[in-house]
């Protein structure tokens, strides 16, 4: 693959990446997508036809109905998204958990509690 292309495919993540965000934080009015919901990032396959959504779930009532909810809102995401984005193809929207930041979340809890603690 070209260059030229990978820049413009990493463009076309970050402004989806972007948007996404945008969406689920503003216009998703479901009330079982409960939590602090990130979009860490997005990679989009270069036909354009798929999309990987990485988000983040903090905080949420329950992480795994949070993500069912967010994979049936995926086709209004998707309607959503293509009225920002103007591509000829609107690509499938796929969630998928990303739990990198909880699981930093959980080592600094670790290390904090199996650190000495400094003298004052």
């Amino acid at each position: 693959m070209m260059a030229g292309n990978q820049n413009r495919m990493n463009r076309i993540d970050e402004e989806y990446r972007k948007e996404l965000s945008h969406i689920i934080d503003y216009e998703l009015k479901n009330p079982n997508i409960t939590g602090l919901i990130s979009v860490t990032k997005v990679k989009v396959t270069n036909d354009l036809k798929y999309a990987k959504v990485y988000v983040s779930i903090l905080n949420s009532k329950n992480v795994k109905d949070t993500l069912a909810n967010l994979k049936k809102s995926a086709g209004f995401v998707r309607t959503q998204l293509a009225k920002r984005i103007n591509l000829r193809n609107t690509p499938e929207i796929i969630f998928e958990l990303d739990d990198s930041m909880e699981y930093g979340a959980k080592i600094d809890t670790i290390l904090k509690e199996i650190m000495p603690k400094k003298e004052e």
